[in-house]
């Protein structure tokens, strides 16, 4: 019995360890996509974009809309589920996480919960998202801010703590369709 479980286990790592070290490599982003959505099970919408250098953690508790660009570097952690809207723009090196421990646990338990990216929204290189925030409708997270509550619709958050700096425009129409060809 215990056999059978460490050998699962070993074909689990090794599944996600091809998706983060090989599939996340390949420089034709088509390609990339196409793996992600058939052999991985994330839920990809069109004309979304998926930089090279991306990682992930649970990628079949992934859902990503249309025209979204996420950028090199990112990681995703889907273990207790992300949501990505439409026309949101998620550059370099953004860190979301769903999943963590809890500090006072005697066991150090894990805690976590589901994040949220509405639409519109845009996350600034180097900023980082932690379990169970929701990011509102059009809000910006600015360059290396750590958001740990969720924002308000078309707020702009800096800070560590994230809080709010400003607000953005309401009348947001675009539709985001950035891709480069080999990266």
């Amino acid at each position: 019995m215990k056999i059978s479980k460490k050998f699962l286990l070993f074909i689990y790592y090794l599944y996600l360890s091809i998706a983060n070290h090989i599939v996340n490599k390949i420089p034709i982003f088509f390609v990339r996509k196409f793996i992600y959505k058939w052999f991985y099970f994330m839920k990809i919408g069109r004309k979304t974009n998926l930089h090279m250098g991306i990682r992930i953690f649970a990628p079949w508790k992934i859902e990503i809309g249309d025209n979204t660009v996420i950028n090199y570097n990112v990681t995703l952690d889907g273990r207790r589920g992300l949501k990505i809207g439409n026309n949101v723009d998620i550059a370099g090196n953004v860190q979301i996480f769903t999943l963590g421990h809890d500090i006072n646990s005697p066991d150090y338990s894990t805690k976590g919960g589901l994040v949220v990216i509405e639409d519109y929204c845009s996350l600034y290189t180097s900023s980082s998202v932690l379990p169970g925030c929701i990011i509102k409708k059009g809000s910006v997270v600015a360059f290396g801010a750590v958001v740990t509550k969720s924002t308000e619709e078309y707020s702009v958050v800096a800070g560590i703590p994230a809080h709010k700096t400003g607000e953005r425009n309401h009348l947001l129409t675009y539709k985001l369709n950035y891709k480069r060809y080999f990266h």
